[in-house]
């Protein structure tokens, strides 16, 4: 690049500008990113065409009914990025020099995980008012996905990847057990064996989920494998299953308060039971934390377990 032309981006190119470019690449559209910066469609389509008339390149192209980056559109989406990435790190810095806790704070978490982290993020926004939070409930694959990617500040989840390297902080128990029906046969019976599971209908998560994973683990350890029944995409649709009686399963005691509190489902008396793992709060290792994040981080490790362990109590 001339630096004639350097120049000329650095007077005409606005900040605004690429953010809504930024915004366009990401979502996939004009629409998606007219409604997240709450502008019109036909604005942000003017302002990414004043960008590329001041860059003078095409940065899009329609194939078909699908937007792409040109080349140098996708140098210019990184470039964006980039900047924005940067004024957002000016933000936190001068937040920090004022010594307020707030700024954005953006948090991912495995689905198991939805029955406890948004109470434990409400307990902490309460301390913390001017925190803007952003809760991504997903699996465990597109938790992964967006840890490598750096996308989030702080990401909640029961197996720490090895093939990733990390920083993981354990913050409270993750207890696993085994589930049925209130009907089932062996909801009288004591010490039930593995190989006895083996002759019922097993309700697994998708491959890949970190409670799916704990429980091949103990029976790869005794030379057991499951045969998976049914496949289900979320702990809630399981829970329906297992009491509808199609079958047992392994879950979360996190996720099943209010099912055991009523009696509707049988928690199993099975050797090697309840497992216990751990959930861990992860970021990429020597990821720069912001004021917002490492505060979350130590409310996490300080008083994640009091103030789930009380929720848990008081609505039991």
């Amino acid at each position: 690049m001339t630096y004639s032309l350097a120049k000329n981006l650095i007077r005409h190119v606005t900040l605004r500008q690429l953010q809504i470019f930024e915004a366009v690449i990401r979502l996939g559209g004009y629409t998606r990113a007219a409604d997240e910066l709450h502008l019109t469609q036909p604005t942000v389509s003017m302002q990414v065409k004043k960008l590329s008339d001041t860059i003078g390149y095409p940065l899009l192209e329609k194939v078909g009914t699908h937007l792409h980056t040109t080349s140098f559109g996708q140098e210019v989406y990184l470039s964006a990025q980039k900047v924005l990435g940067s004024m957002v790190e000016l933000g936190e810095t001068a937040a920090e020099l004022e010594g307020v806790v707030k700024g954005p704070l953006k948090i991912a978490a495995i689905t198991t995980s939805k029955y406890f982290m948004p109470h434990l993020l409400g307990v902490f926004i309460h301390q913390y008012p001017d925190i803007l939070p952003a809760l991504k409930v997903t699996n465990r694959s597109r938790v992964l996905e967006r840890l490598q990617a750096n996308k989030d500040d702080i990401v909640i989840m029961g197996q720490v990847p090895e093939d990733l390297e990390v920083e993981a902080w354990p913050f409270i128990d993750n207890e696993l057990v085994v589930v049925a029906n209130i009907g089932h046969p062996l909801v009288k019976c004591k010490k039930i064996s593995l190989e006895q599971l083996l002759n019922e209908r097993f309700l697994v998560r998708e491959p890949g989920s970190g409670t799916r994973l704990a429980i091949e683990r103990l029976f790869s350890e005794q030379n057991l494998a499951i045969k998976p029944y049914m496949e289900l995409g979320s702990s809630e649709a399981i829970k329906q299953a297992v009491m509808a009686g199609l079958g047992i399963s392994v879950l979360s005691r996190h996720n099943l308060r209010l099912e055991l509190a009523h009696n509707y489902i049988s928690v199993l008396d099975v050797k090697g039971f309840p497992l216990f793992y751990r959930w861990y709060a992860v970021h990429l290792k020597g990821k720069r934390l912001s004021l917002a994040s490492r505060t979350f981080l130590q409310f996490l490790l300080e008083q994640g377990k009091d103030i789930l362990d009380d929720y848990l109590t008081i609505n039991n």
